[in-house]
């Protein structure tokens, strides 16, 4: 039998299994906060998963005959195929979850998202996973003496291009109902192919088997302590992939863009290592290695300084530099073929343990995402052991640059570990499912001491100590700044039409609090917000922040993810009639992504008393939104007004868009009497990119690539014409 049918079925199946990733992640995220936390929750479900496939693999060559193994198998392809037939017609899809497993607002926790992945996905990804070990172990029978380790990565190459393509060409592009509709179309495909190979394995059994030549003999069974260098250096390049999505990904978004670059350069570094050992260098992978664990250690003093396209550069050097150190070290380690279930077995347990100390001990025991460092570290570490094992023949110029290089890596390695320890002025840190946020004290001892909340590498508020100065509203959220303005000329036009001028404000994130500090006797300031944590400290926990019981406002807080909560309150028939509605809602600087599509600027509008406005808080290092706003905007026949304040210098640039049905609502006084920049923007044509729960792509609102930077009008600054009153209470 040619190789051409499992190089086909390979290649199609490896496709699928990691074309499939980003999709359920992006059907995972609206649901479970679109955290971080989601994807390494996914990741961890697909690595256990993978280790099934690859222990049905193993267990099958190894109790199993051949003929015996191809029935079996295609009876699992079949059972398969008729499940995802099943859930087509109670579902109308193969892969989306139920309504059944949207959680409730206390159903937000990984337990839940795996329950959910295990049934919608479960069967599918696990026949998936049980391609590649099971179909070179035919291939070694069926092409006795050929090599199967380059089907591998072949295997690992259309996992790359499925990677890949998701970003770039599926997902801006192809909504998710479209792209689970053509996956199960692929894997029906998929399963016809693999059946071929199987029918060819059936033929194989009647055959009599050639006696094995010397070349060929059985050798030993790997001892106990090549496995555990197996597990070891699998687990190690785990984890570095886990925590650098995680280090991505709480600071520009968690979605399938930010996950899919680290993982396709993971596969990359397996592509290198298991085509040919030659390919593999351990002094360049060592000399790359120690470029990248210098550049993150300048990055993490750098902080927030740094543009997006270095700290993407700098933390793919290393990733990719770390796993391909591992995986090369993993392939020099490789047994003879009559053992490769073992291999790959072994293998997927280190992934599937490096999963589990990111996703369920990490955050228990670590209270930042000091993973990334530590994994860095033990991948330095690995690089200079290895560079000091003396090889055969060598010259004494060519062993003083390997010991050199081997103590740099150890330098580096420390200095690293110098950076991460937890400076004087961070007196807290707390890790849970929706991120670390740590709390800082400043300009202790004197009249502006101060104390700062932060999540990843954001400022989320902060407050004065002083007495005097406590309700001083601070940071995003000044009376000048867009949603200060908003609820202004809200007070202003009920006082024209003679009503009271108390306020209902709805408010997505919490932070410290600080929006109660423009609140007044008689409003009402409804908070939303999805980490414990954060109500815990906003409410007075350690008594470093005190908004919440300091305003004359009154405050209710809701727990809970702010789209699920507003959905369920319209649901009972509770709408909230807000005068504003401000939504703030990003994790460090990663934006949840299902609260700014067109359905949420929908909901949100279902929650507006008459004459309500919504103020969106679209400060961003990484993000242009404002294309995005806009675009909404136009759908809705609302209107636009960006309002800019701290120029001039100030580091603390915020950048609110104020929406409103009303044209003439920013051309009240408060607007125009106000220091801050105030423009009535507007798009000149249709928009080109609409984010709606279906379809939405982060990749088209990086600033640094600008690919959604459509014509964009200002209206014409006019003088405020005579408007109704709001009609609210």
């Amino acid at each position: 039998m040619s190789t051409r049918p499992y190089a086909v079925t390979l290649f199609l199946g490896a496709f699928l299994l990691f074309g499939v990733q980003p999709l359920a992640g992006k059907y995972s995220l609206p649901w479970f906060g679109g955290t971080p936390s989601v994807w390494t929750t996914c990741m961890l479900f697909f690595q256990t998963m993978l280790l099934g496939g690859y222990a049905y693999a193993y267990a099958s060559g190894r109790w199993l005959t051949p003929r015996r193994q191809a029935q079996v198998h295609l009876g699992l392809l079949g059972v398969t195929v008729a499940v995802l037939a099943g859930r087509v017609l109670l579902n109308g899809s193969p892969v989306a979850p139920g309504p059944e497993w949207r959680p409730t607002t206390d159903g937000l926790s990984s337990a839940r998202l795996l329950a959910m992945l295990a049934a919608t996905l479960g069967l599918p990804f696990f026949t998936l996973s049980t391609t590649a070990p099971l179909l070179q172990s035919w291939f070694s029978r069926v092409r006795p003496g050929v090599s199967p380790y380059r089907l591998y990565a072949l295997s690992n190459a259309g996992s790359l291009l499925a990677l890949l393509a998701y970003p770039f060409l599926v997902e801006p592009w192809l909504g998710r109902g479209v792209q689970a509709w053509a996956w199960g179309l692929g894997f029906l495909l998929f399963a016809v192919s693999c059946a071929g190979c199987a029918r060819g394995v059936l033929r194989l059994a009647d055959e009599p088997v050639q006696a094995p030549t010397e070349d060929e003999a059985p050798q030993p069974s790997p001892g106990v302590g090549r496995t555990l260098a197996w597990l070891g250096l699998s687990g190690c390049a785990s984890v570095l992939l886990l925590a650098t999505t995680n280090q991505l990904s709480q600071d520009v978004s968690a979605g399938p863009f930010v996950w899919v670059l680290p993982l396709a350069l993971y596969l990359l570094t397996f592509i290198i290592a298991f085509e040919r050992e030659a390919l593999y260098s351990r002094p360049l992978t060592a000399l790359l290695l120690l470029l990248a664990v210098g550049g993150a250690t300048a990055l993490h003093y750098r902080g927030s300084e740094s543009a997006l396209s270095l700290q993407l550069l700098v933390h793919s050097a290393a990733l990719f530099s770390g796993a391909l150190l591992c995986n090369g070290e993993l392939y020099r380690l490789r047994p003879a073929p009559r053992h490769l279930g073992a291999f790959y077995l072994w293998g997927s347990v280190g992934g599937m343990l490096g999963g589990v100390l990111v996703q369920l001990v990490a955050p228990r025991v670590l209270s930042s995402y000091l993973e990334y460092p530590l994994a860095l570290g033990a991948c330095s570490l690995l690089a200079a052991l290895v560079l000091l094992r003396r090889p055969g023949q060598e010259t004494l110029p060519r062993t003083a640059l390997r010991v050199v290089q081997a103590l740099l890596l150890l330098l580096v390695t420390g200095a690293l570990g110098q950076a991460v320890m937890r400076p004087s002025y961070v007196i807290g840190s707390w890790r849970g499912f929706f991120g670390v946020v740590q709390l800082w004290e400043s300009n202790r001892g004197s009249e502006d001491h101060l104390y700062i909340l932060r999540h990843g590498i954001i400022m989320h508020g902060y407050q004065y100590t002083r007495p005097e100065r406590k309700l001083t509203p601070t940071a995003y959220y000044t009376p000048n700044a867009g949603l200060g303005l908003a609820l202004t000329e809200q007070r202003r036009r009920k006082e024209q039409a003679g009503l009271p001028p108390s306020l209902r404000v709805g408010v997505l994130g919490l932070g410290v609090g600080t929006t109660a500090a423009l609140g007044h006797a008689g409003d009402t300031f409804r908070f939303y917000e999805i980490n414990p944590q954060v109500i815990a400290l906003a409410q007075g926990e350690g008594g470093y922040f005190s908004f919440l019981s300091d305003t004359p406002a009154r405050v209710e807080v809701a727990e809970g993810d702010a789209r699920i909560l507003l959905e369920q309150e319209l649901e009972r028939g509770q709408a909230q009639g807000f005068d504003v509605l401000a939504v703030d809602v990003f994790s460090s600087d990663a934006i949840p992504v299902h609260l700014l599509t067109e359905e949420a600027m929908a909901l949100y509008q279902g929650h507006l008393a008459p004459g309500g406005v919504l103020a969106l808080h679209i400060s961003n290092l990484h993000l242009e939104l404002l294309p995005i706003v806009l675009a909404h905007a136009w759908t809705s026949g609302w209107h636009t007004t960006q309002v800019k304040t701290g120029m001039n210098g100030d580091t603390l640039t915020t950048l609110w868009t104020v929406l409103s049905p009303d044209a003439s609502f920013s051309r009240g006084e408060p607007f125009l009497t106000g220091d801050a920049s105030v423009h009535r923007l507007a798009l000149a044509a249709p928009p080109r990119v609409r984010w709606t729960d279906e379809r939405s792509s982060v990749l088209l609102a990086l600033q640094s690539l600008g690919l959604n930077r459509p014509e964009i009008r200002e209206e014409p600054d006019e003088a405020p014409a005579p408007v109704a009153a709001p009609t609210g209470p």
